[in-house]
């Protein structure tokens, strides 16, 4: 898990990096037309930074920083979904997809299972006496 999270907090300071510094370059590997505003893509980029620190912090204790796990996770799985919506609707070019592969999909099954045994280290709280 440990792993797992120090490696997710480094590519997402580096992809957040790489966004905040050249803002247009994933677009123009991506075959898509340049925003407007690329400052918006900036400021997408410094929240991916910052889940890179919070996955960072969540490397040495993922069971007690589950929901920064379960946020980043939320986040990896509901990106996808508004791509392939987008790309069917013909807003997106389907070929901008394998962006997913790296920022999201890879990081379905080790968020799922670094989640699952949050859930298992976790005592339930006590029932309530009748």
């Amino acid at each position: 898990m440990k792993t797992t999270l120090l490696l997710a907090a480094g590519y997402n300071l580096a992809w957040g990096g790489l966004i905040v510094l050249f803002p247009l370059e994933p677009f123009r590997w991506a075959g898509m037309a340049l925003p407007n505003y690329p400052e918006i893509w900036q400021c997408l980029g410094m929240v991916i930074g910052v889940y890179g620190v919070g996955y960072g912090i969540a490397a040495f204790d993922p069971v007690r920083h589950w929901p920064i796990v379960f946020v980043g996770f939320l986040g990896k799985v509901l990106g996808p979904i508004g791509f392939v919506w987008s790309a069917l609707d013909g807003r997106f070019p389907w070929r901008a997809g394998w962006l997913n592969v790296t920022n999201d999909l890879i990081w379905w099954v080790p968020f799922a299972l670094i989640l699952l045994h949050a859930r298992r280290a976790t005592p339930s709280p006590a029932s309530p006496a009748p």
